[in-house]
């Protein structure tokens, strides 16, 4: 079977979000404005060129190209000939990169690195490779038989494996971390610091005293760029911590708001509330992809 020319979306019922999709990238949908999308996004351009734009820089692109945008990343493509090709989106409920560092070792390497061009050169071999693996993702896609999210995290999964070798092939620095903390870096270390403690430091003036610069100029930044506050930053990391630990372990509500650094149960449970329009204990009920049936056809 080949990829067709139609889209295919799995929903989660209960948020109505998009979980994951494949579709079809030509002229009437090939990403010209800016996009903030609020979830990963793999796009191969298998035919086209021309330029694109990605966090504060700019490159071309030609075909067989094929890119890695992070949440809220900003990019454009701002093509000079027609392209073709397909896109891969998957929502970091669905999939976290960070969740599955360890297995895939892709944050840094295709995601989350400004240091380097958010791409890869697929050559023949290897498009017939990400060929099959689509493949057998859209047949998954319309089989909602026993363990669909499972098997379609397997294939996602050797997608991203296969994907980052290629880039460390044609990017060995890639790898590397940088060490100039000049400014132009500042939102880069900011999703550092946020990783690396969300779980105990909730305000945004705290963060801009790690970076060394005013909680007003942090602000700006980030709403120049991801069109989010500071506090919006850091409640969505919370908010993705807190909903893998509702739907992959059965700690009680109250343990989870410990270990997010919340003293209060209830006040966690109106702060998720707050982000997410249903408390945690619904979330578990009726979200919890490990709990099977949440994903719908679209």
């Amino acid at each position: 079977m080949t990829i067709d020319n139609s889209s295919c979306t799995l929903i989660n019922r209960t948020t109505k979000e998009m979980a994951v999709q494949l579709l079809l990238v030509d002229e009437a949908n090939c990403y010209q404005e800016v996009q903030r999308l609020n979830y990963y996004a793999v796009i191969w351009i298998q035919k086209g060129e021309g330029r694109y734009k990605a966090d504060l820089s700019e490159y071309e692109f030609s075909d067989n190209t094929m890119f890695f945008f992070t949440p809220y990343q900003p990019f454009q493509f701002i093509p000079q000939k027609s392209v073709s090709g397909i896109a891969l989106h998957f929502h970091p409920d669905f999939f976290c990169i960070e969740k599955h560092q360890k297995e895939i070792s892709c944050s840094g390497v295709l995601f989350n690195n400004i240091y380097q061009p958010p791409t890869i050169v697929v050559n023949d071999k290897d498009a017939a490779m990400f060929k099959e693996l689509l493949d057998k993702f859209r047949i998954e896609m319309n089989n909602e038989g026993l363990a669909q999210y499972e098997l379609l995290i397997s294939y996602l999964k050797i997608f991203l494996i296969n994907a980052s070798r290629i880039k460390i092939d044609q990017h060995p620095e890639a790898k590397k971390q940088p060490e100039d903390d000049n400014k132009p870096f500042v939102l880069q270390r900011l999703k550092d610091l946020i990783e690396k403690h969300y779980r105990e430091k909730h305000s945004p003036s705290a963060f801009a005293e790690l970076l060394y610069i005013t909680p007003k100029a942090l602000g700006k930044l980030t709403k120049t760029h991801f069109n989010k506050t500071p506090s919006e930053l850091i409640h969505e990391r919370i908010i993705i911590e807190a909903k893998r630990e509702l739907y992959l372990t059965g700690k009680a509500v109250k343990e989870i708001a410990a270990e997010l650094g919340f003293d209060d149960e209830f006040y966690f449970s109106r702060f998720f509330k707050n982000n997410t329009n249903v408390s945690p204990q619904i979330y578990r009920e009726k979200v919890g992809f490990n709990r099977g049936g949440n994903l719908s056809m679209n």
